[in-house]
């Protein structure tokens, strides 16, 4: 069993799910896919940003982990949308 197959945060970036998370802003619920880099609230327009990416941009293992496609967007994702 490859550690890789462990990874918390890796099956919601092969396999994007719905997530909410709560604008800290004015506190309304913001619906943002688990590969998404940020969304911006839909009522006050503060930019909230989705965590679980951030471990592709420092994790050795990354590419490994999601797979060399995936990693590919997901980076082209954070670079073009400055997350």
């Amino acid at each position: 069993m490859r550690m890789l197959d462990k990874c918390p945060g890796a099956a919601a970036l092969r396999r994007p799910t719905i997530i909410l998370k709560i604008c800290p802003r004015c506190g309304e619920e913001i619906e943002m896919f688990s590969d998404d880099a940020k969304m911006d609230c839909g009522k006050c327009g503060f930019t909230v940003y989705n965590d679980a990416l951030s471990c592709v941009q420092w994790c050795e293992y990354a590419k490994d982990c999601v797979g060399e496609a995936v990693y590919e967007e997901l980076m082209q994702r954070l670079k073009t949308k400055g997350a």
